[in-house]
């Protein structure tokens, strides 16, 4: 473990970050920038994009689960260079496709499904190697910092998508983003982690350790309240993408640059809660902030029930932005705790469990969502959002030990 006091003092972490920023700012160019080849390009409709978009979803639910017995067994910094490089190579078939003239909607629905597999791996892989690279101290800064990064990502990425896919168009500008997973596997490659594959003679089958892995995760009292909120709010979200599009451009009649901005106030919260999360934990332990987090990410949704024309158009990001503020004060309380407090062997399956039991529930709310659209108007509908977020956090409010929670420093 390092015995650095201040996490950017650590080479690793440093490296890790740099990396993350390629990355991070990457993934957002390709989505924009991948449908935008599908509609642009080939003509795609609106069937054969929502293929396109289920193809990247798969991998979360197909191998979600596996991806962390095997993030257990082996070495996770190698894991991330693969990923990095199969999602570059992936990308870079592309343009190559374009350039000669054969590019087809398989190719693209393969290139989703390649990207899926990668992302799978990386990011269960990611948030595993941190604990060998920072103290247990630096975990909330360090998460913090990626939160950060990932927030100014969503903020940024997407308009720098939509404006590398106007001036080089779309399978151009995947190349660049080919080139961002290239750059990002090869820093990765210099970081320096102690850590060593699991002895074959703890290993067990395959379904053995998924099992052991979601043991863990729904046998843990903290644990399986985390997950339970990220399943409600993936649930919620589904709603959300339905509502939000109908309510401010068919309902308040925005244009669509107005829409944009209105939707990055995502972004700004996230900055912020970003920057603020490590003090908060810091001062008030990871229960505290846990615990605060999810109290406020279950009140500012409300804020934006009551948008409405005219000036109150602004209650709606500026609810948009405390949620997510909130919420990335809760996610970086819980995700150093969780890091913190699961032993190394397993947190590679920890962390496909949660992700699994979270996303999971992703497309039973675009279901019901669009189930519900098709009954109630658009404003009842954003209060069902509204509510439904703010009872998304009910499994940690309603449980007030949890602000006792502390994780030891290491």
């Amino acid at each position: 473990m390092p015995v650095e006091q201040n996490v950017w003092r650590n080479s690793a972490f440093q490296r890790l970050v740099g990396a993350d920023v390629l990355s991070q700012f990457g993934t957002q160019v390709t989505l924009v920038a991948l449908p935008l080849t599908a509609l642009l390009v080939l003509n795609a409709g609106p069937f054969q994009l929502g293929l396109l978009t289920a193809a990247e979803m798969a991998a979360f639910l197909v191998i979600g689960l596996p991806a962390g017995v095997w993030a257990d067994r082996m070495r996770r910094r190698p894991i991330l260079v693969a990923a990095d490089a199969v999602r570059a190579l992936a990308l870079l078939s592309v343009p190559l496709a374009a350039f000669a003239g054969v590019l087809t909607l398989v190719q693209l629905y393969v290139v989703a499904l390649v990207i899926g597999i990668g992302t799978v791996f990386f990011d269960v892989a990611h948030m595993s190697l941190l604990p060998s690279i920072v103290r247990t101290d630096d975990l909330s800064r360090g998460i913090g910092t990626l939160e950060t990064l990932r927030s100014s990502a969503w903020l940024a990425g997407p308009g720098l998508g939509g404006w590398l896919v106007q001036v080089l168009t779309a399978p151009l500008a995947l190349l660049a983003d080919a080139i961002s997973y290239a750059c990002s596997a090869l820093i990765l490659s210099t970081i320096g982690a102690e850590e060593s594959a699991a002895p074959q003679e703890r290993r067990g089958s395959l379904r053995t350790e998924v099992a052991e892995g979601l043991r863990y995760v729904l046998g843990h009292r903290v644990l399986r309240r985390v997950a339970l909120v990220g399943a409600l709010n993936m649930l919620t979200n589904g709603l959300w993408a339905i509502v939000q599009p109908l309510f401010l451009v068919r309902e308040l009649g925005l244009g669509a640059g107005v829409y944009g901005l209105i939707v990055s106030a995502m972004g700004v919260g996230g900055v912020l809660g970003g920057a603020i999360a490590p003090k908060i934990v810091d001062r008030y332990g990871n229960g505290g902030a846990m615990y605060g987090g999810a109290l406020l990410a279950g009140l500012f949704p409300l804020i934006g029930g009551f948008a409405a024309e005219g000036w109150r158009v602004l209650l709606y990001p500026l609810g948009l932005c405390l949620l997510t503020a909130a919420s990335v004060v809760f996610n970086v309380a819980q995700g150093s705790y969780r890091q913190a407090v699961t032993p190394d062997h397993l947190r590679g399956r920890m962390n496909a469990s949660m992700r699994f039991l979270m996303w999971s529930a992703m497309p039973v709310g675009g279901v019901l969502g669009g189930l519900l659209a098709e009954q109630v108007s658009v404003g009842p509908l954003l209060w069902v959002a509204c509510l439904g977020s703010a009872a998304a956090h009910l499994p940690v409010v309603v449980s007030p030990w949890i602000r006792r929670l502390r994780v030891e420093a290491a």
